[in-house]
């Protein structure tokens, strides 16, 4: 297995982890399932804790991902900063729908739901990170 690759499974598991255990503190004892109303709109629980985790998952992650996995890349850390910024808010776009569908649509539990969306946007994340974020520039 190369290194690289070993180096996004631990960094991403610890990520992951990180994001799917304060989901659930979010939702089950910060929000305690309850609507998360902000005076003009009222976020369900499952997307007010979906939104708090991926902000901690958006500094834990860049910062792992720049400093232990991708540190082969030579674009300049701001490039780095925007495309991760953009990778980011893809996977989230993505993961509010996956869970909207999941959890509203087809009744699934909101716990389960997060689980299994975050299974599909770990790859999606990967190959985006690689490929684009972090890639490495060719010298002309």
């Amino acid at each position: 297995m190369p290194e690289q690759t070993f180096r996004y499974i631990a960094c991403g598991g610890f990520n992951t982890v990180l994001g799917l255990a304060f989901y659930f503190v979010c939702y089950k004892y910060i929000l305690k399932e309850q609507n998360f109303d902000i005076g003009f709109y009222a976020f369900k629980p499952h997307n007010a804790a979906l939104f708090a985790s991926f902000i901690l998952n958006f500094i834990v992650g860049f910062t792992l991902m720049k400093f232990v996995v991708f540190v082969d890349s030579n674009l300049k850390g701001r490039i780095q900063l925007f495309r991760y910024f953009l990778s980011f808010v893809f996977n989230l776009t993505l993961n509010y729908c996956l869970l909207k569908l999941l959890v509203e649509v087809l009744q699934w539990d909101a716990i389960l739901s997060q689980f299994i969306t975050t299974c599909i946007i770990v790859l999606i994340s990967y190959l985006s990170q690689k490929h684009f974020t972090f890639k490495i520039k060719k010298e002309e």
